[in-house]
């Protein structure tokens, strides 16, 4: 036998998907595990990368402020911290209800409800619709 087969048959064969089939972003989530972790990724980059927007607009107009310069770093934790906490809880609540239905999810709808995580609070925040209640 050469060589060249030996190493072939120590090679693990991937199991998860055939990346020659076509794209990733057009095989559909089928576990929980994947739904969950596609939409709680999502919900996270868009929440640090609105929270970092935020921070720099903050420290643009309150860095000559003695204690205000700091806030920028209270709003970039709470980016990060929000969505590992009801971030986490919201995309297995999703994730759940595709599972249980039987659905496939198309990872461009758990862009959308990773997305919509960050927009939706956003979108309250502006408003002030909580102000009104």
């Amino acid at each position: 036998m050469d060589t060249q087969t030996d190493i072939n048959l120590l090679r693990p064969q991937m199991t998860l998907r055939n990346m020659n089939s076509g794209s990733v972003f057009y095989m559909p989530l089928t576990s929980f595990a994947e739904m969950w972790y596609q939409i709680f990724l999502w919900a996270l980059f868009s929440s640090i990368f609105v929270h970092t927007i935020a921070g720099a607009i903050c420290f643009a107009t309150l860095r000559q402020h003695k204690y205000g310069k700091f806030f920028p770093l209270l709003i970039i934790i709470m980016g990060v911290l929000l969505p590992l906490t009801s971030g986490v809880v919201s995309s297995a609540a999703v994730a759940f209800v595709y599972r249980a239905s039987g659905y496939q999810m198309p990872p461009l709808y758990a862009l959308f409800w990773g997305i919509g995580q960050t927009v939706v609070p956003v979108c309250v925040g502006f408003t002030r619709i909580l102000a009104t209640l």
